[in-house]
């Protein structure tokens, strides 16, 4: 991934996080993107701020199942 790709997805996430009254979904789908982009690092650390971020929230529910298929390889 380049430098500019990177700052433009955070820059993404950014504006997605703070124009949403729902952060945790936001952000969930921010991690769907890019596993969907197959940057999967990325993916994962968004997942793992989901699960840090919002613990006990159905997203973070959805970012452990995520995060546990793309660290098996399934």
């Amino acid at each position: 991934m380049t430098v500019t790709r990177f700052l433009l997805c955070i820059l993404y996430a950014s504006l997605l996080l703070g124009c949403s009254g729902d952060q945790a979904k936001e952000l969930l789908e921010t991690a769907e993107f890019e596993e969907r982009q197959m940057n999967l690092p990325h993916a994962k650390q968004l997942y793992d701020d989901v699960i840090r971020l919002y613990p006990s929230s159905k997203q973070a529910e959805i970012a452990r199942a995520r995060l546990a298929q793309l660290n098996t390889g399934r």
